[in-house]
């Protein structure tokens, strides 16, 4: 197992998991959380989901285990694919795996010089050298802005784009660089971590995923089934939090002609669980965690 899993009791305790039952995890990744589920069952099921090789070539060689290798946006069409309507818990761990942060060369994190890759999926054309290179100064401030959160957005395209027309931005220290330029050097570490961010959920379509996998999870989950998910920034963790409350991105809950509420889920614990200090302290990567539950009605 390559990869420290996040929370990993909280999750497995959150599932409800019933020995018998058909479980998904949609983030496979290292395998942490599947392997924990897997011990829970007995005739039960679990279907995994990664498009990332590595991924792939840990998966566990087990009858009860099912590997997919697609993106989890197509969660529905994939179980049904392998004979599966419902499921009795589903399982995200969204972003991007301590494991390939540690790879240099995929190209996720600042801290070495690497080609500016970040695709989860390699087999992909869209990559971040591609959007730092071909983007027009307004969609680069359209990713840093939105994605990034960042109040120089705007700044941080047009050097960008300037930088640019002298010679192609191919790598993470290339971007370093300008980025360097730009931001006070008492909190560079954090300004390069929301740009990276900004640019790897570009890259690989975050948001519009998440939304996407959220809006199928209650035609997929039995009555008393349990979604579980695991965010690591606000953008993320606004969207599981709005959708498990309202069935919608806004948050907003509907109301029949009776004012009774039109809700799929019930969200069994008002604030986010959080790691402790201890599971920080093993693994960088919970420092952000913020895991949310809800049973499907």
């Amino acid at each position: 197992m390559y990869h420290d899993p996040v929370l990993l009791n909280k999750c497995i305790d959150g599932l409800n998991i019933n020995p018998n039952g058909i479980y998904v995890d949609v983030t496979y990744g290292g395998g942490g959380h599947s392997r924990a589920i897997m011990e829970k069952l007995d005739t039960g099921k679990l279907i995994a989901f990664d498009r990332d090789p590595d991924a792939i070539n840990n998966a566990m060689d087990d009858d009860r285990f099912i590997m997919i290798d697609q993106n989890f946006k197509f969660i529905k069409n994939f179980l049904r694919l392998h004979g599966f309507q419902k499921a009795d818990g589903i399982l995200a761990d969204l972003g991007v795996s301590s494991h390939q942060f540690d790879e240099a060369e995929r190209g996720f994190s600042n801290r070495f010089n690497a080609n500016l890759d970040m695709r989860m999926d390699r087999k992909q054309a869209l990559s971040a050298a591609e959007i730092v290179n071909s983007y027009s100064l307004s969609e680069l401030n359209r990713v840093f802005k939105n994605y990034g959160e960042l109040k120089s957005s705007y700044k941080l395209a047009l050097e960008i784009c300037k930088q640019r027309e002298t010679a192609e931005i191919k790598s993470t220290s290339d971007l370093n660089d300008i980025i360097n330029g730009i931001f006070p050097k008492t909190r560079i570490n954090k300004f390069m971590a929301m740009v990276y961010q900004a640019l790897r959920i570009e890259v690989n379509d975050e948001l519009d995923v998440l939304k996407s996998f959220l809006k199928q999870t209650p035609d997929i989950l039995n009555p008393g089934g349990r979604l579980v998910v695991i965010s690591y920034h606000s953008l993320e963790d606004r969207l599981v939090k709005n959708f498990m409350k309202s069935g919608n991105y806004q948050g907003k809950i509907e109301k029949d002609f009776f004012g009774q509420p039109q809700v799929d889920f019930k969200v069994l614990f008002n604030k986010p669980i959080i790691p402790g200090e201890e599971e920080i302290e093993r693994n960088s990567r919970a420092r952000s965690a913020k895991l949310r539950i809800a049973e499907r009605l």
